[in-house]
């Protein structure tokens, strides 16, 4: 068996793993700096509703 050949793909996956998780993090950050505000004022208004409708 040759174990040369087993580390060197296992150390590709995790390259893989690894830039695949860059990639996630990278779209996330550009959502949230694309959508952030907007999705924290739906919140906010949720919120606002939520407590007006408690009150009466």
């Amino acid at each position: 068996m040759n174990l040369a050949w087993i580390k060197k793909n296992k150390g590709q996956g995790m390259v893989e793993y690894i830039l695949i998780v860059a990639v996630i993090v990278g779209i996330v950050f550009i959502a949230y700096k694309a959508f952030g505000k907007k999705i924290k004022g739906q919140f906010e208004k949720a919120a606002k509703t939520i407590q007006s409708a408690d009150k009466a």
